[in-house]
């Protein structure tokens, strides 16, 4: 009789026992739900754009991507386009204009900051049109000082915008995140903040 090389001999494997299939689906969809929690309480946010303000840079009922760990990191910058709670129940998508301890002014359609004169390119479209029709984009204000810790904003459409000319200078803690991805329409795709600032 020949004997078998054990290693040769078919292993025997026993069979696992069976998981509780419900069970790993459930912990599995928990993990989403806190992963996508933590994401758009903390990280990321879709928002919507609602009306004209910002216009010419964002358009009426595009959707974005806010990014709201940024301002745990930095400070906003001018430029910026921003989401900030306006009021309890809504919250406004502005451009910063100035931070604390900035002096701003506006006259004769030109922006001063700390008095000095300051491009706004992203206006040139709007600014072009006004001139042809005999109006200022921007009317006068100021000199306003922006205390430490609030900034002051404004839309681009400034004809057509209730912003911090309106409503004073924004606490910097009312601040949700920076608008950096505008993904909807598809064919709109776009990064709103890659301006010359």
């Amino acid at each position: 009789m020949e004997h078998q090389d054990p290693s040769q001999q078919e292993q025997l494997v026993k069979p696992e026992k069976p998981k509780n299939e419900i069970w790993e689906w459930l912990k599995a969809l928990a993990i989403a739900v806190v992963l996508a929690f933590i994401i758009r309480s903390f990280l990321f946010a879709p928002f919507v754009v609602d009306g004209t303000s910002m216009m010419p840079t964002l358009h009426d009922r595009e959707r974005l991507i806010v990014t709201k760990l940024i301002y745990f990191i930095q400070q906003p910058s001018r430029g910026d386009v921003i989401v900030f709670h306006a009021t309890q129940e809504r919250d406004y998508i502005k451009r910063v204009i100035a931070v604390g301890g900035d002096k701003i002014e506006m006259r004769d359609d030109q922006l001063y900051l700390n008095d000095q004169p300051i491009d706004e390119p992203y206006l040139e479209e709007y600014k072009l049109q006004a001139k042809a029709e005999g109006y200022p984009l921007t009317n006068d204000f100021g000199p306003i000082d922006v205390p430490e810790g609030e900034i002051f904003v404004m839309g681009d459409n400034r004809r057509n915008s209730k912003d911090s000319r309106a409503i004073g200078t924004v606490p910097l803690e009312s601040i949700v995140g920076r608008a950096d991805v505008v993904f909807w329409p598809l064919t709109d795709f776009r990064f709103p903040n890659k301006t010359d600032k």
